[in-house]
């Protein structure tokens, strides 16, 4: 069997032609989506918001309305709930998301165990792209393409709130408004994932491709790019492999995006282990030699800074070559897209 052979045979079927399709459109909003939710730092709420929907995805069905409904009523009750709690208690923020996700959960699972179904329901859990209907492929467009338009439209803001929330209230956004689309829109795209890799695993597509990205990139606008091409790739990459080795489609998936990720967090060009490792090498071999450092060579824990600008416009903040101020966002984006903090403030 040639290479070739081991692309055209599987898309001899009707049934790995929409996977792919599915995948490939899930695969993309998810990785838009991971590159705030890596910069914002919400992987964890992401992981809350993304398990806390799973009861609302079953009283869905139950009532026979789309998926969507229930995920979004219960990812925003989810939110609303970790913020009470940390807002009238000692409990921490981690505890509330931990407290709350997992009883939410717990909800989900105890309705899917007292559900009346003729359809499996436990592929909310795992997943099950194979088995994506045409109707399952129209629902999942539709909510992606939701999603991507909304994310294009509002990306500048989007970005403004996420380096500075103050900035933008300044200039008259609503972060608080900010805030709720971007958890309105994570609800959304883990409903589209989650038929894809299932409640248990969508968490890897929100945040893998995102990070990955952000391990090659100081650039926000590069890193819309780099994250969809990678995510679409591990995607792909995995639908076939589950058809060759007939293994889990959805956890195959998440393999290939955790070995990717792996390979860039051990060889990405600037911030991957190995070249480090090799440049603080040099640097004491030269130094145990007599020579000094050259002066074209990064310095400062190997960690230089983005896009050849220097330090200081990071404001004394230890940014790895941020504009200075998110509201230059747009100029910034015009030159290449958005620098990135290194720890960006919420």
């Amino acid at each position: 069997m040639n290479p070739l052979d081991l692309i055209l045979e599987p898309l001899q079927y009707e049934f790995m032609v929409r996977a792919l399709a599915a995948t490939v459109a899930a695969a993309i909003v998810c990785a838009l989506l991971s590159c705030w939710l890596v910069l914002v730092g919400w992987s964890l709420m992401g992981d809350a918001v993304s398990h806390a929907v799973l009861p609302g995805v079953v009283l869905s069905y139950i009532v026979g309305v789309p998926f969507a409904v229930g995920a979004i009523v219960f990812g925003m009750l989810a939110v609303a709930l970790i913020g009470t709690i940390r807002g009238t208690s000692r409990i921490k923020e981690d505890a509330a998301i931990g407290i709350v996700f997992t009883t939410l959960f717990a909800l989900g699972l105890v309705l899917i165990s007292v559900t009346p179904s003729h359809t499996d329901l436990g592929h909310i859990l795992f997943g099950n792209v194979l088995g994506v209907s045409s109707s399952d492929l129209i629902q999942i467009g539709v909510l992606a393409g939701i999603a991507f338009v909304a994310l294009l439209l509002k990306r500048r803001d989007l970005t403004l709130y996420a380096f500075d929330p103050t900035h933008a209230q300044a200039i008259g956004l609503s972060p608080r408004r900010l805030g709720a689309l971007l958890l309105g829109l994570l609800a959304v795209t883990a409903v589209v994932a989650l038929q894809i890799v299932g409640v248990v695993l969508v968490v890897a597509m929100l945040i893998v491709p995102g990070a990955t990205a952000h391990l090659l990139t100081d650039r926000f606008g590069r890193m819309l790019l780099i994250a969809p091409t990678i995510s679409v790739l591990a995607s792909v990459t995995g639908i076939f492999l589950s058809y060759w080795v007939d293994a889990s489609s959805g956890g195959l998936i998440v393999l290939v995006q955790g070995a990717l990720f792996t390979l860039v967090y051990l060889l990405a060009p600037r911030y991957g282990i190995l070249p480090r490792l090799l440049t603080a090498r040099r640097r004491r071999s030269r130094g145990a030699g007599g020579e000094g450092a050259r002066p074209d060579e990064p310095t400062g824990g190997g960690e230089p800074t983005g896009g050849g600008e220097p330090a200081g416009a990071a404001g004394g903040t230890g940014a790895l070559g941020t504009d200075g101020a998110a509201g230059r966002a747009g100029t910034a984006e015009a030159r290449g897209g958005t620098q990135i903090p290194a720890t960006p403030r919420l």
